[in-house]
């Protein structure tokens, strides 16, 4: 699961949309498609289409 993760945040994604409030991204080495379901909703003036972004891990922040 660790190779995953590395994976999966250390890439960058390019926003295609936000649909529904939800983020919709590609990455750009993988070419994989995402929905990122967010806990508070998205607006697509925050997050226009081309944008460039990179995840972070929300567990890399709780204590182990």
């Amino acid at each position: 699961m660790s190779d995953q993760r590395n994976e999966l945040f250390g890439e960058k994604y390019r926003v295609l949309a936000v649909e529904s409030q939800n983020l919709i991204v590609q990455g750009v080495r993988s070419g994989e498609v995402l929905t990122i379901v967010p806990e508070t909703p998205l607006r697509a003036e925050q997050y226009p289409p081309g944008k460039l972004i990179s995840l972070t891990d929300p567990s890399s922040g709780l204590a182990h």
